[in-house]
């Protein structure tokens, strides 16, 4: 194996590794979804606890953020990207080999470690990758975090009924496995599990602070509105469908899963428009792809298809435009560091609330049309902030 990867240029490997590792990194908790029935009779749980199932990684990515960030610079990127590998594995395992309480156990293991790989991945990509690369790079990342989460929820349903639910959920492990087998020998094995300080950086002027403090804002806000978006909608599309246009479970579930598919095309696709326009120009554009969704499905809801695939498209590559607008302005891997930290904190908090607030208006108003202007009002946070934080992002370069 190391022979064969001394012949390939590292670029291309640790770009490799990059979507090994995103492969990861939604996955293991997108898997519990398929088998919730399985999980209520075998273990007894409740529907407050299955929903701590979907919701505890979220919440990590909201509250384990800053000991993400310090882990980060006082360990290393590499390091803490074993960690993250090493952490998914063991709460994979954990998850899969007992009782409720380890079920919790492993899947708050699993939310922690993918916290700590949402803010190390990034900070990989701002230091081995060229400006002009740093793009395709994340637009990689973010189309493999979609892929991991889409080949998971089709897989894990049918393995499921062929060797039982706990087998299912273990099968993340291999995931894991194949991204450590190949980040090893191409980090190197001292890097890999030896921790490394990164520097400290050198003071800034006063203009440049106030700057990063004015465009952390901004991208939190903008972040905010993209993830309460994405949960809210990732959480009662299905429903809408059936309740609006009558359609079965299988065929609403079926139908919503464009949404998640679509956004492999946004976080590829995100690079390669940038390449013939402004970072202004593609966050307008993914605004208002990200707008067809609430207006689209109040106005002419039978074209849900249209408005999914179009949302899908939005949401992976929304994410993407921040955290590119996140690794080229920050002055120092550090920096980028605490904003993503900022960023991710703040953003993550919000969307962990999105399907519970969405539930709530959707009761309360026995209806669709005033959830769905809720989500007109997150995405209209993401449109304005992220777009504004982008152009004078490209104004300061």
């Amino acid at each position: 194996m190391s022979q064969f990867l001394a012949k390939v240029p590292r670029g291309w490997l640790i770009l490799a590794c990059i979507g090994l590792i995103a492969l990861n990194m939604r996955g293991p908790f997108v898997a519990v979804a398929p088998v919730v029935d399985s999980l209520r009779q075998d273990l007894g749980f409740s529907p407050v606890e299955l929903g701590l199932l979907t919701g505890i990684p979220v919440l990590c990515f909201s509250l384990a953020s800053p000991l993400a960030s310090l882990a980060g610079r006082r360990l290393g990127a590499e390091f803490a990207v074993m960690l993250t590998l090493l952490g998914v594995l063991a709460g994979v395992v954990i998850r899969s080999s007992g009782g409720g309480a380890l079920v919790m156990a492993g899947t708050v293991i699993i939310g922690v470690a993918i916290t700590i790989g949402n803010i190390a991945v990034p900070l990989i990509i701002r230091r081995d990758f060229a400006p002009r690369r740093q793009a395709t790079a994340m637009g990689v990342y973010t189309a493999a975090l979609n892929i991991g989460s889409f080949l998971t929820s089709v897989a894990t349903a049918p393995l499921a009924e062929v060797v039982g639910w706990r087998l299912a959920l273990a099968a993340s492990a291999l995931l894991a496995l194949a991204a450590i087998v190949f980040w090893v020998p191409t980090v190197g094995a001292r890097r890999a599990f030896v921790p490394a300080a990164v520097p400290l950086p050198v003071a800034s002027d006063a203009g440049r602070v106030a700057g990063v403090r004015w465009l952390t804002v901004g991208l939190t806000l903008g972040f905010a509105g993209q993830a309460f978006s994405y949960y809210g909608v990732t959480a009662w599309l299905p429903s809408f469908l059936a309740d609006e246009l009558a359609m079965g479970t299988a065929e609403a579930g079926a139908g919503s899963s464009l949404f998640q598919i679509f956004a492999i095309v946004g976080g590829l696709g995100v690079p390669l428009l940038a390449r013939f326009a402004s970072t202004t120009t593609v966050a307008v554009t993914l605004s208002a792809l990200w707008l067809a969704v609430p207006v689209g499905l109040l106005l002419a809801p039978g074209f849900w298809w249209l408005w999914s695939s179009m949302g899908g498209i939005a949401q992976g590559g929304g994410i993407t435009v921040i955290f590119i607008a996140i690794i080229k302005f920050a002055h120092s891997q550090a920096a980028a560091g605490k904003m993503s930290a900022v960023v991710q904190g703040v953003g993550y908090c919000f969307a962990a609330l999105a399907p519970t607030i969405v539930g709530y208006v959707h009761s309360a108003s026995d209806g669709w049309t005033v959830p769905l202007f809720v989500i007109l009002g997150s995405v209209l946070t993401f449109c304005v902030c992220t777009t504004l934080s982008v152009r004078w992002v490209a104004r300061q370069r």
